[in-house]
């Protein structure tokens, strides 16, 4: 089955392989180098996400491409669709604010137009549930700041299915990444 693309690898060369190699080694680093560009230019770990379950439906369904953003600048308003993760969990979860309570204080000695917000606890609520998220918080009473990956800022549809199907079906992945693979190796130019 593969006997005539071992015939062309041969017949290649060693340097022409390994140059294949290396040109296949530098488009997976630029694509790691872009994700960690958009990262760093939208202040989230994860600026795109995929929704894999129906729980903010009619808003997103399963397999809806969300884009992310986190300003740290910005605080969290109620009705804001939030993604998630909190400890000990390695899903995140894509859920719209419920309840929102900012802590306040002021900086002694100096007078300020407004307080400084120092902190802000959430609570939220997937559309299609019938109760709030305090379940899903693994112990935790409220989300804090630091559980929030982002907010949703927009979204394509369905075109994260690609993702689900690699996830649920780990053959499809390897098959796909192999073909990537040696489709990399066998090309001549």
């Amino acid at each position: 089955m593969f006997a005539d693309e071992l015939k062309t690898l041969r017949r290649l060369g060693v340097r022409h392989v390994l140059l294949q190699v290396l040109n296949f080694v530098s488009v997976l680093a630029s694509g790691l180098m872009i994700w960690k560009a958009l990262g760093l230019l939208t202040n989230t770990e994860s600026p795109i996400v995929v929704v894999l379950s129906g729980s903010m439906e009619p808003a997103f369904y399963r397999g809806d491409l969300l884009f992310l953003t986190n300003p740290p600048e910005q605080r969290y308003q109620t009705g804001d669709i939030t993604v998630y993760k909190v400890p000990g969990a390695d899903i995140p979860i894509v859920h719209r604010v419920l309840e929102t309570h900012d802590f306040t204080s002021s900086k002694k000695g100096a007078v300020a137009a407004a307080p400084l917000v120092q902190k802000q606890l959430l609570l939220t609520k997937g559309d299609n549930n019938h109760i709030d998220d305090i379940e899903l918080y693994q112990g935790l009473e409220w989300l804090e700041r630091k559980h929030i990956v982002g907010k949703v800022r927009g979204f394509l549809p369905y075109v994260g299915y690609v993702t689900i199907a690699m996830n649920d079906f780990p053959q499809l992945k390897y098959a796909l990444l192999g073909g990537l693979g040696l489709l990399a190796l066998i090309q001549r130019e």
